[in-house]
């Protein structure tokens, strides 16, 4: 079965960013709507903890993708090199 081809590759990193103000966007949602109190201060360890937490997830996803692409060059480089076969050795 072919792998099929994403048009843009996924970043876990704006996934967890993402949910984490809309976190803070539910728990103001809630306290309007009258469920349960939030302080006013709650948005800033929500979004920058988020914000934190999306960074590391990030960079774990950077090296991940960047071991995977060496190993996957390591394997493809195992032909001679074009320069040694064909019409360009005759010359």
């Amino acid at each position: 079965m072919p792998r099929r081809e994403l048009r843009h590759g996924f970043r876990p990193g704006k996934l967890v960013a993402g949910l984490a103000v809309l976190a803070t966007a539910l728990l103001y949602a809630g306290d309007a709507a009258g469920a349960w109190q939030t302080p006013w201060f709650v948005v800033f360890p929500v979004v920058f903890g988020g914000l934190f937490l999306a960074g590391a997830v990030t960079w774990i996803h950077y090296g991940i993708r960047r071991r995977r692409s060496a190993r996957r060059a390591s394997r493809e480089n195992t032909a001679a090199p074009p320069s040694t076969s064909g019409s360009q050795a005759m010359r």
